[in-house]
Parts: C-alpha cells; sequence; structure tokens
C-alpha cells in the first residue's frame, strides 16, 4: 500500500528525479539524495496498512531495515523498565557507564515510601574489565551497595558486553548473596538477545517469578484482594485507581511494578486476582502466576472513562459479591456524574479534530475509546515494538481508513505527518520535537510524563492536557 518505490527507483537510476515519489506521502527528492540505500525505503512497504481495506495487518516483530535509523529501545531497556519502579531496591547495570543512561532514574514513576530506586547504579566496566572480566567488579560493587544502601533487593542486569565476555551472572550473583544475606537477582538483560525490547520484559518478569514471587507470605489475607499487573505508577497514576477499588470494598495487595517494595512483590501470589494494565509487558507474568499459583486474570484499561468503568465492574463481577456491584454502580455514577460539565467544555473545542498516535503497542489501541468519548478521532497509529496480536487489537478499536505503521524512523513520521496534517500527535519524547518541528502539537503519553492519566479524574487530566495543546494559539500562527 504505502511506500511504492519501483516507479522512482527507476527513475533515480535513470537519472531522472523531478517528480516525488508517493508513499501515499509525498517525499521530496532531497531525502532520496540524503538515503543512500533506497532498498531499505522498498523493504519498508509491508510495515504499513490501512484499516478496513482487508483484514491484513503490517509486517511486525522482525528485525529494522538496515538504514532506517530505528528508535527502538533494547532487550535491556525493556527488562529494566518493568523492573525499576520496585521502590526499595537497587538495580545495578553491569556494563559500561553509557547502559546506565536507560534507565528509569529521571521518568516519572512515583513512590509513596522508599526512593532508593531512583538511584543509579553501574559497575562502569573499562576496556581493562573487558579484557580480563568484570566478574570481581560486580562482585565488590554488589558487597559495596548492600553496605550502604541495606536495599530489599539487588536486581543486576547484564549488558551486551557482559554477555560477549562471557561473565558469569548467575554465579556471582549466587556467592554475593550468601556473603551478604541480601537478595541479589540476576537478570539476564542482554541487549542483542533480540531487536525487539519485548524479550526484555519477559526476562524481567522471569525474574520476578524465579527469585521473588512466592518467597514471603503476606501479613493477612484479605478475601477480596488483587494485584494490579503491569500497573508502573507513572506521573503517579496508580493513585487514581487504588481508591477507587478501595471504596468498592476491593484491597489492592500491590501493583507490578508500580510504587511496589520487593516484600509486597514477594508475596503477591496470595491475590485472589491479577488485573493486567499494560498487556503488553505483563500478559506473560499474569498467565505465569496462574499456571503456577492458580491466580486467574483479567483484562483492564483506565484509560478513559467508558474503560475505566468495565475495568471496576469486572472486578466486581468476577468476585460475585452483591453488596460490592451495589457500591460499584453507585460509586461510577457518582464518579461520571462529577465529570460531565467539564468533559462538555473540552469537548466544544476537540470534537472533529484529528489523533495520530505512535506509542507503547498499548497504549495505541487503548487510547481509542478515550478519544471518542472527546469526540476525536484517530487518523493514524503505530508502535516500534509491536507484534501481530498487538496490531489486531489497533486494527479492530480504530476506525476504517486508518493508517497503521510499525517501527517507523523518524524520517517517515516526519512525512506522515506532514502529508496527514493531525491536529496532535500522541508519543513519547523521542517524537516531542520531530512533532513540535513538523507544526504539530504533541502530548506526552510515555514514562516522562508529569501527569496522571488513568482513571476518572486522570481523564479529565487527560483531556485538559490535550485540550491545551491544540488549542495553544501559536499553531494557528504557524500554520498561516
Amino acid at each position: 500500500m504505502v511506500l511504492n518505490l519501483d516507479t522512482e527507483n527507476r527513475k533515480m537510476q535513470d537519472g531522472n528525479n523531478d517528480d516525488d515519489f508517493d508513499l501515499e506521502v509525498k517525499i521530496p527528492n532531497s531525502i532520496f539524495e540524503k538515503l543512500k540505500s533506497i532498498e531499505a525505503l522498498k523493504a519498508r512497504e509491508s510495515q504499513m496498512c490501512v484499516s478496513g481495506k482487508d483484514d491484513s495487518i503490517p509486517t511486525c516483530d522482525k528485525n529494522s531495515t538496515p538504514g532506517m535509523i530505528t528508535q527502538r529501545s533494547c532487550v535491556y531497556g525493556g527488562a529494566r523498565v518493568v523492573l525499576m519502579p520496585i521502590t526499595d531496591a537497587v538495580h545495578l547495570v553491569h556494563g559500561p557507564i553509557g547502559c546506565a543512561a536507560c534507565t528509569w532514574d529521571i521518568r516519572g514513576s512515583k513512590s509513596t515510601g522508599d526512593k532508593l530506586y531512583k538511584n543509579g547504579f553501574s559497575t562502569d566496566l573499562q576496556e581493562k574489565d573487558i579484557v580480563f572480566g568484570g566478574e570481581k567488579k560486580l562482585y565488590e560493587s554488589i558487597l559495596e551497595v548492600n553496605k550502604l544502601y541495606h536495599p530489599g533487593a539487588i536486581f543486576v542486569y547484564s549488558t551486551c558486553v557482559v554477555g560477549l565476555i562471557g561473565d558469569d551472572l548467575k554465579a556471582v550473583c549466587r556467592q554475593a548473596q550468601e556473603a551478604t544475606g541480601c537478595r541479589v537477582i540476576p537478570v539476564q538483560s542482554e541487549g542483542f538477545k533480540s531487536f525487539n525490547k519485548t524479550a526484555g520484559h519477559k526476562l524481567a518478569c522471569d525474574a520476578m517469578l524465579d527469585y521473588v514471587i512466592g518467597t514471603e507470605e503476606p501479613e493477612e489475607e484479605h478475601p477480596y484482594s488483587i494485584n494490579i499487573i503491569g500497573e508502573f505508577n507513572v506521573a503517579g497514576d496508580l493513585w487514581g485507581i487504588i481508591p477507587l477499588y478501595e471504596k468498592m470494598g476491593v484491597k489492592v495487595h500491590t501493583a507490578i511494578t508500580g510504587d511496589s517494595t520487593v516484600a509486597k512483590v514477594a508475596s503477591a501470589h496470595r491475590s485472589k486476582l491479577n488485573i493486567v494494565q499494560c498487556q503488553k509487558s505483563s500478559n506473560y507474568l499474569a498467565a505465569q502466576m496462574e499456571k503456577k499459583y492458580g491466580i486467574p486474570s483479567i483484562k483492564v484499561n483506565f484509560f478513559g472513562l467508558d474503560e475505566t468503568t468495565k475495568s471496576l465492574r469486572a472486578v466486581a463481577e468476577f468476585f460475585g459479591d452483591e453488596e460490592m456491584i451495589k457500591r460499584t454502580e453507585e460509586l461510577i455514577k457518582s464518579e461520571i456524574k462529577n465529570l460531565r460539565d467539564e468533559i462538555s467544555e473540552y469537548k466544544k473545542d476537540l470534537s472533529g479534530r484529528t489523533v495520530a498516535i505512535y506509542s507503547g503497542a498499548h497504549k495505541s489501541w487503548a487510547l481509542v475509546s478515550a478519544f471518542g468519548e472527546l469526540d476525536m478521532e484517530i487518523i493514524m497509529s503505530g508502535t516500534q515494538n509491536g507484534k501481530p496480536e498487538d496490531y489486531q487489537q489497533i486494527r479492530d478499536h480504530v476506525c476504517e481508513g486508518t493508517l497503521i505503521v510499525d517501527d517507523a524512523s523518524s524520517m517517515e513520521l516526519v512525512q506522515l505527518l506532514k502529508e496527514y496534517k493531525p491536529d496532535i500527535l500522541i508519543s513519547g519524547a523521542k517524537e516531542k520535537y520531530l512533532s513540535l518541528k513538523s507544526g504539530i502539537p504533541h502530548c506526552d503519553f510515555n514514562h516522562d510524563r508529569i501527569t496522571a492519566f488513568s482513571g476518572y479524574q486522570g481523564f479529565i487530566n487527560f483531556a485538559r492536557v490535550v485540550h491545551t495543546a491544540v488549542m495553544t494559539p501559536i499553531w494557528r500562527l504557524s500554520r498561516k
């Protein structure tokens, strides 16, 4: 569909490149001149499609096309973002200091208690360590951080260099645990293990399953206890969810891993239900906990009024307590009643506006309902690390005619924004300035944001942020 390069490729080979080529998006020849490998663009054809034309989805979950300058994260990054919000743990990166820059240390995952997780730790491997091995340095680093901080656990992440030189991470962690008495947990997250950081999510979940979950007992067992899996308390999202369940009579034992502690995660196996928020990172963990501990799980979504309402009702219906169901309905009615007037004010300006989403795979379809409640239309959706099931979800949620894109490069994204001209782009910080320089308002919906978007009040925050971005006068001036 999108990238038909045969004609343009022939023109360039013939020395005739006066015409723009069609991406269903016109890309100027100057971009071709900067891009050395035309075949790299041709290879991208199958990674874009339009919903509704057929049942197809983009080709995905494959190595990025050489020369396309992908902005994907690595396996190590995928593992780190899942485990980092455990607040009372040390997260020690075994590798060069540059790898420690890929962290949650400066991101928006918040804590009601311990702030240890906000500190960055690295073994800072140098050339001599790479030549002679870094095991001794790792062992000494573990002993030092344990002496200084007395953490609930020490997660040790291996990086590409460690995988190449062959340091025995598990053996060092086992030896250090015996010496310190502290949990020392190896996370075999060498970045080169996969082109898709989702593999890192699974490795992080395996680390919790193998070394943490099921190793302690809770102080008490509540008959209606749940774990919220795949919720990382970015900007305090979790704090907009827990009070709702508490008003229903449900006990949130812990989130995995937002605002959690090692002890809470260790005793999560006694909860009666797992609800899964980020289904990209945590479906695997929920499935394994059901297999190992018999805890059933349901999928939830707290982005938008309708989805939050469904998520509350789903838990009440699972437990089947009539009094809980009644309280839940009263809670929903009360919460929505207080928000209707404010939402209608935002809708006056936002109705009919168009949206492009380029974010995590889960958010690329989970936000569809939220924008529908603001009468906004999604015209493009994509992600960098999507799997076939992720794109099927996107296709099932968006309207016919929506462009679906896998692993777009910066060049492609800029051209698509210029052609489709959405009224706002929803993405992370990496795409922020591409959007602003293209004259497109931007809303950060990634780990860097500082405003909570989950739950009922979170939706009002979200509507306000989107409204402010879209209605800022500078965009009217720039388009003139």
